[in-house]
């Protein structure tokens, strides 16, 4: 499969924030502690040894085995997790929501690109050993997020009741989900195996955690991907000071908010604002904010409610009960797992970049922060296409209607610019306002009005001319349409949309080797696939 990049920005569909930080601008150096290049992981790891106890490392590896047990893992993953209790191993970390059936494709993207870095930092540093691992978001609560995924353009959905902590959802109802999804796939060897993939996952497990801890370990096990749940009682053991910290002082929202404050005065949106206390308590089927007033701490939506003893002997006796909040999971995750970097989407290095002076706070490295690999897959046949429709690859990534006006202007034998008619009308009119300077003041308003009066009348002339060569140029237009509706689906990239599903279809095994092959986390550039199909 050829392949091409171009830089993030000129795609458009990234934050200036983000675009800026792989700019490395200076005035968010500030936010973050190391940019992603190959040297700068050596000081990084070197920073990570020195505070990472080696208790937690056993602990770590004996959490992993017990949610291993009744796991068919590769040699490779299972030597990946050993290995963790030496020093001179450290992880590389992304995390995911657990969308059905993984959700849009970037769930590929994000994997494969920790699978590359740990490859490459290996040949770079062979002395180490480095682990890529997938964080399960098993303690989010945002159903309404993951319960469907898109297939060919149609919404396949799972429907039941909400409440709780999403990882513990059992799989009653996604047997109908499967009728529906194996109906739309229709017949041959790659549709069978992701019918098989979608039954062993959704239908044999008991819970949504396991499901898709199965799913990835299937696709990704060849490459000893490890899969993390922290909803561990042994892991939140490990997170107790940082949680009593919390309730104690509001350690993350003192710290948070002069950054957050920091990242609005330098012009960009913040992401998440945190709250006095960021965490949640779990019960059964619910997952809400913990709360306090006064000396009193109380459980939001519920009855439940402690003193300060009170709350912190239920951490002690409990801890699997409380759970880490957006602002918090990213702590969480750097005190279980000796972690170098952290590899996620725009959206999530937007909140990252919010943390530094919270991990420095409470004396934890904070990771490097990488963005995830971008890809569009187009096909031999629509790469000819956009070729022929002479569309370059800046091009494709347009608002529709600004390709379109583009193009048309491009290909019509009329001139649709006026731009020297407006040239023209402005000297024009400078003459009148001499002539009016040897009158009153009313006159000159006067002519004023009336230049502004035609300068927008040509503006309306031009876009009926558009308007028109469109009509004329129906056909082509189409075209334009049809070719960059099928990449970008909903007039969204096509990674936040389309299902991994509709690529296994065509490429079927081999669709995970090929993205290994074109992936290169360290880029930093967005990355078109040309298919053979």
């Amino acid at each position: 499969m050829p392949s091409e990049c171009l830089p993030f920005r000129d795609t458009n569909y990234f934050s200036s924030l983000i675009c800026n930080y792989l700019d490395q601008e200076n005035a968010l150096k500030q936010l973050y502690n190391r940019f992603p290049t190959k040297a700068n992981f050596l000081p990084q790891l070197k920073e990570k040894q020195k505070s990472f106890p080696t208790t937690s490392r056993i602990v770590l590896v004996e959490a992993l085995k017990k949610q291993y047990k009744n796991v068919k893992a590769s040699t490779k993953t299972l030597e990946h997790i050993e290995s963790l209790q030496e020093e001179t191993t450290f992880t590389i970390t992304t995390g995911h929501q657990l969308n059905l059936f993984t959700g849009p494709l970037y769930f590929l993207y994000k994997i494969v690109s920790t699978i590359r870095l740990t490859q490459e930092l290996k040949e770079a540093y062979p002395e180490y050993n480095f682990v890529p691992i997938y964080w399960m978001a098993t303690e989010d609560h945002d159903f309404e997020e993951i319960n469907y995924f898109n297939f060919k353009g149609k919404k396949i959905q799972w429907n039941r009741a909400d409440g709780g902590a999403v990882g513990c959802f059992d799989t009653q109802g996604l047997d109908k989900v499967f009728e529906i999804f194996a109906s739309e796939l229709g017949i041959g060897r790659n549709a069978t195996q992701l019918k098989h993939l979608f039954e062993e996952a959704y239908l044999k497990h008991q819970n949504l955690a396991e499901a898709t801890r199965y799913l990835a370990n299937e696709l990704f096990k060849a490459y000893g991907l490890v899969i993390v749940d922290a909803d561990e009682p042994a892991l939140k053991q490990i997170f107790i000071p940082y949680m009593e910290k919390e309730l104690l002082e509001q350690v993350a929202y003192k710290n948070v908010m002069p950054t957050a404050n920091t990242i609005n005065e330098l012009g960009y949106k913040v992401q998440v604002n945190p709250r006095e206390i960021n965490l949640f308590y779990l019960g059964e089927n619910s997952r809400e904010r913990i709360i306090q007033t006064a000396d009193t701490y109380s459980v939001n939506n519920t009855t439940i409610s402690w003193t300060t003893a009170q709350i912190i002997q239920e951490l002690k006796e409990h801890p699997e009960r409380f759970s880490p909040n957006v602002m918090m999971r990213p702590l969480y995750q750097e005190v279980i797992l000796p972690n170098l970097c952290y590899i996620g989407g725009g959206g999530e290095l937007a909140y990252w970049f919010e943390l530094k002076n919270y991990f420095e706070a409470v004396n934890v490295p904070f990771p490097i922060l990488l963005l995830r690999n971008s890809v569009l897959m187009q096909t031999k046949k629509q790469a000819e296409k956009l070729e022929k429709l002479d569309i370059k690859r800046e091009e494709i990534f347009l608002k529709q209607h600004e390709l379109i006006n583009r193009k048309v202007r491009q290909i019509s034998n009329i001139e649709i610019d006026f731009s020297s008619q407006r040239k023209l009308l402005q000297e024009q009119f400078k003459e009148m306002y001499v002539l009016a300077e040897a009158t009153d003041v009313t006159f000159i308003n006067a002519v004023k009005a009336q230049e502004i009066k035609q300068l927008k009348g040509l503006d309306k002339l031009e876009q009926r001319l558009l308007k028109a060569q469109k009509r004329k140029l129906k056909d082509h237009v189409t075209r334009l349409t049809t070719i960059q509706n099928e990449l970008f689906p909903n007039y969204s990239l096509q990674e936040r949309n389309t299902n991994f599903s509709e690529m296994y279809l065509e490429y079927g095994d081999e669709l995970v080797p090929e993205l290994m092959k074109y992936l290169d986390p360290l880029k930093g550039e967005f990355l078109i696939i040309t298919t053979t199909i």
